[in-house]
């Protein structure tokens, strides 16, 4: 399904402006109270405009200028690739608040993506299956790694996991000189005026 285009271009607008927009939520602006006009209660999935909600989630998650991640109170986050550079910065410091109570499976998982570059998840094999899930979320929230889903050929999601390098060069992110210092003080201050001017409360994963 393909959302009317200006409905979409509507959105990619506010996320070049903002930089970043949520599904729905409270926390930032989002793509659910862009096309409906009301503060999101419940699922976004009741709305009458939920097909034109996912269909726009969609289109955003092919654009070559969106990035997403789960960088903004823990859920999905799409990023506009003026903010690549600094999520880049971030994500790739292996800063403590990335590395301090990882779990053992976690530590496990990273290792093996940092080795091979990127994980498919349904490629795990045996009694790590069932965690999978949950490991790779754990790395998620911690900006660890890059993942986006997948349809496999059977029809189910499945994951691709990959170290930061090995998306940056993919998208062909040029600029990975900013320091994470500085990527942090400009994302709290970003994220500070973007609260104050819409009323949310999001925050960050180091916050």
């Amino acid at each position: 399904m393909t959302a009317p285009k200006t409905h979409f271009d509507r959105v990619l607008t506010e996320l070049t402006d903002i930089g970043f927009l949520h599904v729905s939520g409270n926390e930032i602006p989002n793509v659910r109270e862009l096309l409906t006009g009301q503060r999101s209660k419940g699922s976004w999935w009741a709305d009458d405009a939920a097909h034109t909600i996912f269909a726009i989630t969609q289109e955003l998650e092919d654009h070559a200028d969106v990035a997403i991640t789960k960088l903004i109170s823990k859920k999905v986050t799409f990023v506009h690739r003026k903010q690549w550079s600094r999520l880049f910065a971030v994500a790739s410091a292996r800063d403590d608040w990335q590395l301090e109570g990882l779990s053992k499976p976690a530590q496990s998982l990273l290792k093996e993506i940092d080795r091979d570059g990127t994980l498919f998840t349904n490629s795990v094999k045996g009694s790590s299956v069932a965690k999978i899930g949950d490991v790779a979320r754990e790395l998620e929230l911690r900006l660890l790694v890059h993942s986006d889903q997948f349809h496999t050929e059977s029809g189910a999601h499945a994951k691709r996991l990959e170290t930061w390098e090995t998306w940056a060069t993919r998208v062909n992110l040029k600029d990975r000189s900013v320091g994470a210092n500085h990527a942090r003080n400009f994302l709290e201050k970003r994220l500070d005026e973007i609260n104050k001017s819409y009323s949310g409360r999001g925050r960050l994963p180091w916050g």
